[in-house]
């Protein structure tokens, strides 16, 4: 045991607040590894791990340093996996457990590295654990919050492939390998791996455009420094601002090189650079549309989806033009039209605008003030201002649109009643093909509760209700306890959209009413199905569901059913019995991976009867040293206590050499370990395969990436224990 100071016994998430003393439980690797325990002056050696910390938490710490009782103390505690894996599995690094060696491997394979140890390879490995994790939790990469933490993390492990030799996308496909490591235990991953490969690959293609022209920058100048041990704050942020670099990345790689970087000089060209955005900014500002002189848009699409309207104005390039000619991009103003404009997180409406000897194809429709702006293409024709036109609203894109805007009402409203009234609605995006929907909540949502959500959800639209549409004072709607959408501005005068039981009722219960200028159902029936695709968290305390309606749903449905049809299939079993059939083939598996098992250790005692013969006497001592085949590390351990047992007093050395890795344990009777310690032999082995090991003195074991080097250990083994003796 040891003591130490409130620096590192004393435990506290800030300046203020709970806190407490803290235990810290190491594990000793043996003394054949460098380093002394805590408090030593050589305690930052690999001997003494720190596995577990335990925090007792009976303090609060207010502003002046007074420390107060907490009226609930308790115990905090957590342990290292990681640490615990390597102790468990009998190697001195985080990276050579099983966890890791998968990734590895499969890194090194990517990236065509001979060298497992290399340590960018475990940078990698690494990374893409918590890239992984963080992705399917939700968080995307951004350049902001969280997200920007992902990009960071992704970045840092790709300039590692970089550096590696790997010019194409490789961090994506290490996902797979990740979901069949730790899969079983994070299940997830398995279900989430396709869209946590899409996200990283994005990233990937988007950073790999940068990477290799920002590299050749950074590294001249780094050859231009000349002697000079700083580099320059303009070269930090031209890697900023034109390549993507992280400034912690560009200081990873200058602290490699023995450098600094000028944060200063960073930071001043940091705001030289937002002194611009807001004069740039400005001048956008000034060249936006003019549409001064000219009334408000009129909108008729709520109950139609043609219109007769005028040009009013046009534009192209950001300026009013007198015509648009055939094959010129650009905006149409109308005083008059169908299309509804993007607003409300509803996307605005496509479809032509057609004149005599005209069509306009409208790709979007945008509000600027009280002015719906037609982005498009003429594509026959000469489009003058003062022609009259026929707005036609595209059909088939208003009316999906429609039902998943119609759907998102319902939803909100259903998770209210399911989660809790805290849900609020956090910014939404409807379309033709699904709709969208952020919400405060601050955990995920259970199997139970998103089945609960849809069955409420199609309940209102299997009642097939009436969908009320009204105009009302703001205070009016406000009483009847209509909710405002996110992101929307209110007038004096509103439009109330109430879905549900007798939503055509003043004075009766509604299943939703909110704020809304959107377009919508006329009967709740007309959704046809809604059906949840995912749930996300997106932000602290923010998240995300997407959901299809219509016939999304029902081809989503379609698909689920062909997936089930082709797995029954496969198992050769009737969809109904599915999941008897699977259940039996888990169980079979099962049974089987154990009788290997089995098969195995009966392999292994075998084998260790013939090795029995080898067995040499060195000094009067039982001496068997030699290679096996045919078995695994876990074996092998099993081997070589069976063959000491057998020796009855000896010592057994036995090695494993498997897909260009070395394995090697030795095994020392009880009655010789106070001369003979197999932590100690093993170490002095494990060099001449390139690996390192230990263990307790009776047991231990070690690994290695030489197998060229193997005769030389076996050979050693003789001589060591001679000595020893």
């Amino acid at each position: 045991l040891t003591r130490m100071g409130e620096k590192s016994n004393f435990w506290a998430m800030g300046d203020t607040g709970p806190c407490g003393p803290c235990t810290e439980i190491f594990y000793d690797h043996g003394q054949d590894v460098e380093g002394g325990p805590p408090g030593s002056h050589n305690e930052d050696g690999d001997r003494y791990i720190e596995i577990w910390n335990l925090v007792f938490m009976q303090y609060n710490r207010s502003a002046d340093g007074t420390l107060a009782p907490l009226p609930k103390p308790s115990v905090d505690t957590g342990m290292g996996l990681e640490r615990i894996s390597a102790v468990m599995q009998h190697v001195h690094s985080n990276y050579d457990i099983d966890l890791f060696q998968a990734l590895l491997k499969a890194a090194a394979k990517l990236t065509g590295t001979a060298d497992h140890n290399h340590t960018s390879l475990k940078v990698i490995a690494d990374h893409i654990r918590s890239c992984s994790f963080l992705v399917c939790d939700g968080v995307t990469p951004s350049n902001e919050g969280r997200g920007y933490v992902l990009r960071r993390i992704i970045r840092r492990a790709l300039r590692h492939g970089h550096h590696l030799g790997v010019k194409d996308a490789f961090f994506h496909k290490l996902v797979a390998t990740l979901a069949d490591v730790m899969g079983e235990a994070y299940p997830e991953l398995v279900t989430n791996k396709t869209r946590i490969a899409e996200v990283l690959h994005g990233e990937e293609q988007q950073f790999s455009r940068t990477l290799e022209n920002g590299m050749v920058i950074l590294s001249d100048a780094i050859a231009a420094l000349k002697g000079n041990k700083e580099l320059s704050g303009d070269v930090v942020f031209k890697l900023y601002d034109t390549y993507g670099f992280p400034v912690d990345l560009t200081a990873d790689i200058a602290r490699e090189q023995g450098l600094t970087v000028d944060h200063a000089g960073f930071e001043q060209a940091m705001q030289v650079q937002k002194q611009q955005a807001r004069a740039a900014s400005r001048f956008e500002a000034d060249a936006a549309l003019t549409i001064d002189g000219h009334d408000a848009t009129g909108f008729d699409g709520y109950e139609q989806l043609e219109s007769k309207g005028k040009v009013l104005a046009l534009y192209r390039d950001g300026k009013a033009v007198p015509a648009l000619n055939a094959g010129e991009q650009g905006i149409v103003l109308l005083d008059t039209t169908a299309f509804y404009a993007e607003s409300g997180g509803q996307v605005g409406d496509t479809g032509q605008l057609i004149g005599d000897g005209i069509a306009f194809t409208v790709t979007d429709t945008r509000k600027q003030g009280s002015h719906y702006l037609h982005h498009g293409k003429v594509e026959s024709g000469s489009l003058k201002t003062g022609h009259a036109l026929t707005a036609a609203v595209s059909p088939d894109m208003r009316q999906a649109t429609m039902l998943n805007h119609s759907a998102t009402h319902l939803m909100h409203a259903a998770l209210r009643k399911v989660l809790g009234e805290h849900v609020m609605q956090k910014g939404s995006l409807v379309n033709p093909h699904y709709l969208r929907f952020d919400f405060s909540h601050t955990k995920a949502l259970t199997d139970a509760e998103l089945e609960r959500i849809e069955d409420l959800v199609n309940a209102q639209i299997l009642a097939n209700t009436e969908v009320s549409r009204q105009e009302m004072p703001i205070d009016e709607a406000r009483k009847r306890g209509a909710m405002a959408l996110f992101g929307e501005k209110y007038g004096d005068v509103v439009r109330v959209i109430s879905m549900g039981n007798n939503a055509l009722k003043a004075d009766s219960e509604v299943f939703s009413i909110e704020l809304c200028g959107g377009t919508h159902v006329r009967r709740t029936g007309d959704i046809g199905l809604f059906r949840i695709v995912q749930e996300a968290g997106i932000a602290a305390g923010v998240r995300r569901i997407e959901a299809v309606t219509g016939k999304g749903a029902f081809e989503r449905v379609r698909e689920q059913e062909k997936r089930l049809h082709n797995l029954a299939s496969l198992v050769k079993a009737a969809p109904d019995a599915l999941v008897d059939k699977v259940q039996q083939l888990v169980a079979a598996n099962r049974a089987l991976e154990k009788e290997l098992q089995q098969l195995k250790g009966k392999v292994a005692s075998a084998a260790g009867n013939d090795l029995l013969s080898k067995v040499a006497t060195i000094k009067g001592i039982k001496v068997l040293a030699t290679e096996v085949q045919g078995i695994d590390s876990k074996a092998l351990r099993d081997t070589a206590e069976q063959l000491r047992d057998k020796l009855g007093s000896g010592v057994v050395v036995l090695a494993l050499s498997e897909a260009g890795k070395v394995s090697l344990v030795v095994a020392v009777s009880k009655d010789l370990t106070d001369r003979v310690k197999a932590g100690a032999l093993v170490g002095t082995l494990a060099a001449h395969v390139g690996g390192k090991g230990g263990g307790r003195p009776d047991m231990a074991m070690a690994g290695g990436t030489n197998p060229a080097g193997l005769a030389a250990a076996l050979a050693a083994a003789g001589t060591e224990i001679s000595q020893l003796i």
